[in-house]
């Protein structure tokens, strides 16, 4: 059946985003309830994001092994059996249990981000590629605010009734499995079957090598490879220190909201600016192109990182004006990001896409793991003025590797 892309992008792409916002922000979430510092926090959650740094290594087995549908229901069956395990495993005594189906999940997740996205460039010819990178990133984002936003208000929700954070996140978590459960169940209804017509000839187990060697044999190689690990770099630090700093008391430095009030913002404000920002992101690019997209799209990803610095030294008690500065903040990220993604997407083309795109998200990782790890280290040191300082002077960062990038890559032209 012959089913349109709207039936199955935005959910495939809630549904990538989903699990990655379940260990790399609700888990950052529980932990900072539950007590554990800022400094030690980074590091765990970064700690057990490895898989997305490390899945080119089995990437080709997507490749040759099965088709990239099988392996997106398979890996989104394992991430909601892995998540329902979290919940009944939630305890002080067992928090080594829990961390670990935190890995298991994140190792899933990034094989799914492999099949799903080698699937989507599969499915769609390059017009129809350009035209949704807006919708999937939008969607992959969504699932952020979702749960920054709607599960966060719901754990708070249930610690109010049960008086008990543990209980609180455990129920919160069956109510993430069960969401997960179902997007299975209907992604394995409405999957066009795409793989024999499109994906001819790379079925051998052969290209597991040559996957690697071929990445780094590409016209412009080190080029793309520093593009990918710096051109987000205000973002990757300023990540893993958001919801610290948005639950931390004023006294600290920090805004003094409740778990209610942060999903909220983030969640209405963040989600309107987001959806706004990722579309007209990648209709921009599809009018225009990546090439003369993307100065005005690297300066769209940093400008709002001037609303940290502010947000820090007014600690403002209104929720409408910390709201207008998470609006500004989201808006120029999604219309930002979205061509890092495309410049992905066109250093990944050719036989071997779906691995060689896998490459560059490990790269994408990589750009997150390092800075956030030691992000909360910095903050600690520095206080939440001085870090978001700082992080507005990395803004140089992005706009140099921008700069390499349009000096050295001709294929953004084509």
């Amino acid at each position: 059946m012959n089913r349109s892309p709207w039936s199955w992008i935005p959910t495939l792409y809630f549904a990538e985003g989903f699990p990655y916002f379940i260990v790399n922000a609700i888990s950052l979430v529980m932990l900072k309830d539950l007590g554990t510092s800022n400094g030690k926090l980074a590091a765990l959650t970064s700690f057990i994001a490895l898989p997305w740094l490390f899945k080119p290594l089995w990437s080709p087995l997507v490749d040759t092994v099965k088709s990239k549908r099988w392996w997106i229901i398979a890996t989104q069956l394992t991430i909601a059996v892995s998540v329902a395990l979290i919940a009944f495993t939630l305890s002080g005594k067992a928090l080594s249990v829990t961390l670990f189906l935190f890995a298991v999940t994140a190792t899933a997740s990034a094989t799914h981000d492999i099949s799903a996205d080698g699937y989507y460039m599969l499915a769609l010819d390059e017009k129809r590629q350009s035209v949704f990178i807006g919708i999937r990133n939008t969607f992959y984002r969504i699932a952020m605010i979702f749960g920054q936003g709607i599960v966060v208000v719901f754990a708070g929700e249930v610690e109010k009734y049960t008086k008990n954070t543990a209980s609180a996140w455990r129920i919160t978590f069956v109510f993430a499995a069960a969401i997960l459960a179902l997007l299975t169940i209907y992604h394995n209804h409405v999957l066009p079957q795409v793989e024999l017509r499109l994906d001819k000839g790379v079925k051998s187990l052969n290209n597991f090598v040559s996957a690697f060697s071929s990445f780094f044999t590409k016209k412009g190689c080190w080029t793309a490879v520093l593009f990918m690990l710096f051109y987000r770099f205000p973002e990757a630090l300023l990540m893993k220190m958001l919801y610290p700093f948005f639950s931390d008391p004023v006294s600290s430095g920090g805004l003094g909201l409740d778990k209610e009030a942060y999903g909220i913002i983030c969640g209405s404000a963040g989600v309107a600016a987001l959806l706004a920002g990722g579309i007209l992101g990648g209709f921009y690019i599809s009018k225009h192109g990546l090439r003369r997209s993307l100065p005005l799209m690297a300066l769209s990803l940093t400008l709002p990182c001037i609303v940290y610095p502010y947000l820090s030294w007014a600690q403002p008690g209104s929720l409408t004006v910390i709201g207008a500065c998470i609006a500004f903040d989201q808006f120029g990220y999604g219309f930002g990001f979205t061509a890092y993604i495309a410049y992905m997407m066109k250093f990944s083309d050719g036989q071997l896409k779906t691995s060689h795109y896998a490459v560059c998200t490990g790269f994408m990782a990589l750009s997150a793991v390092l800075p956030g790890a030691v992000s909360g280290y910095i903050q600690e040191i520095c206080g939440y003025s001085g870090f978001f300082t700082l992080v507005v002077l990395s803004c140089a960062v992005t706009f140099a590797v921008t700069y390499l990038a349009l000096r050295k890559t001709d294929y953004l032209t084509q």
